[in-house]
């Protein structure tokens, strides 16, 4: 299959040197082109799915509570791949941007704890039966989301309650960051090494460590997430193969 019939994943990213790291990667290695789009600097976004196969909307350090125009139009946005059914995946911020959209709300703990490092998350029967899960997963955030109406719970933290959520048969929400490559580890704990003093972050030496026994599980649940969500370019997944998996 040439490039240009490739099918397109939408990537939507908040930062100038963000990327989607090992999603797209392995997005990439499935045979997908990335159509990476970058709306806080000015990039649109298309309002239909037609010329796409799927959209991920990643995180960043703003809040999805910001008043920023482009902040806006991406919660707006999430309703086109909703209505369409077409995959979605929103990862972190982008998680708390579809809980947004619909209607659930984006708020700090209540004692200001944030998670940032690895921390553990337990499946609910409905997360059990899709898939195994790991038993850590990598955050970075300071703020969690309300469980949307009609949203399905996959997912619990201790201290962020909602961690993973599916809603509809194609649109997954999930708070932590299966994306992160030892690179980006590196740059997020240099860059942004003032976080890991917050209530609750664990310390910049816990995070390589933690990576070390804690990722090569994460790893494992991308590969079987993305067979569930979006399969390959080849064998793409559709409502009808999900339902006789």
């Amino acid at each position: 299959m040439s490039d240009q019939k490739k099918p397109k994943i939408l990537v939507i990213l908040h930062q100038e040197r963000s990327t989607p790291g090992r999603v797209g990667q392995e997005l990439v290695r499935r045979g997908f082109n990335l159509d990476i789009r970058k709306p806080r600097f000015g990039d649109t976004l298309p309002c239909t799915m037609d010329d796409h196969a799927g959209a991920v909307i990643f995180g960043g350090p703003m809040s999805a509570n910001d008043t920023d125009a482009f902040i806006n139009k991406e919660i707006d946005w999430v309703g086109v791949p909703l209505k369409e059914e077409k995959p979605f995946l929103g990862i972190c911020l982008g998680a708390q941007m579809m809980a947004r959209h619909l209607g659930a709300t984006v708020s700090a703990h209540k004692d200001d704890l944030v998670e940032i490092g690895y921390y553990p998350i337990t499946p609910t029967k409905q997360g059990n039966d899709l898939m195994q899960w790991p038993e850590k997963v990598y955050q970075w955030h300071r703020e969690g989301f309300s469980l949307p109406r009609g949203a399905t719970l996959l997912a619990k933290g201790n201290t962020y309650a909602n961690q993973a959520i599916k809603v509809g048969e194609n649109a997954y929400g999930i708070q932590f960051h299966p994306e992160l490559t030892y690179h980006m580890m590196n740059r997020w704990t240099t860059l942004a090494s003032d976080r890991m003093s917050l209530p609750g972050a664990q310390g910049r030496r816990d995070h390589f460590r933690g990576r070390f026994i804690f990722d090569p599980p994460v790893f494992r649940w991308l590969q079987s997430f993305l067979d569930l969500w979006i399969g390959t370019a080849e064998n793409p997944r559709t409502s009808a193969t999900r339902e006789l998996a």
